[in-house]
């Protein structure tokens, strides 16, 4: 009996060896994916909060955007594997899938961006594109300042509706998709008992069935 207690015992101290080597924290997220993250969202809520009432930081605020835009596009050709779009740019038919099995709370878990994680960066990206260019070209028609200035400054009062139209459109729907990324995030979180929020902060996350990422590369 007292050889069974000793065998069991050993069996479960082999178990917990297995479990912690398949399942450890890897790296995931670089620092430049963080970065872009995080300082995207503070200089779109601060762009958003201060509208016409700050025009100057409004103004920073819309550069810093176009800046990040520019550097995290360039970083999904030649980044880190999760940074790359190639990794997380899916079919149509796999992003609808996915969201079904996330609705059904069975949603197959993934080390980087999952298919609909993966969409809404290019939808929130190609928002944010649009808003700050027609946002430049507000600033070039109502101030005559700004990179567009020369081309849109003679443009008519007509045109200058019809960007602040386009530019105050877009702008709601990139807060309605961030919503709606935070709300996923949450799902995501929950389904699958980890939390995303605080990955995007280490840039770390477990691994799972012996899947592990020594280095980004």
């Amino acid at each position: 009996m007292t050889n069974l207690k000793n065998s069991i015992h050993s069996m479960q101290i082999d178990d917990s060896k297995i479990i912690s080597s398949d399942m450890r924290d890897v790296p995931v997220w670089d620092l430049l994916v963080r970065l872009f993250h995080w300082t995207l969202v503070a200089a779109f809520f601060i762009a958003y909060i201060t509208e016409e009432d700050f025009m100057t930081l409004h103004s920073w605020a819309g550069y810093t955007i176009i800046g990040l835009l520019v550097i995290r596009i360039v970083w999904g050709f030649i980044g880190t594997k999760h940074a790359r779009f190639a990794d997380f740019v899916f079919t149509r038919k796999d992003i609808v899938q996915f969201l079904k099995d996330t609705f059904a709370l069975k949603a197959k878990r993934y080390l980087g961006h999952n298919p609909a994680g993966g969409a809404m960066v290019i939808l929130l990206m190609l928002s944010l594109v649009v808003t700050t260019i027609s946002g430049l070209v507000i600033f070039g028609i109502e101030e005559s300042q700004g990179p567009l200035a020369g081309w849109v400054s003679g443009l008519g009062h007509f045109w200058e509706e019809v960007f602040e139209g386009v530019h105050e459109f877009f702008a709601n729907f990139t807060l309605f998709l961030v919503f709606i990324h935070v709300a996923g995030v949450l799902l995501e979180s929950l389904i699958h008992g980890e939390n995303l929020v605080a990955a995007m902060v280490s840039g770390k996350k477990i691994s799972d069935n012996g899947h592990h990422e020594e280095k980004l590369k």
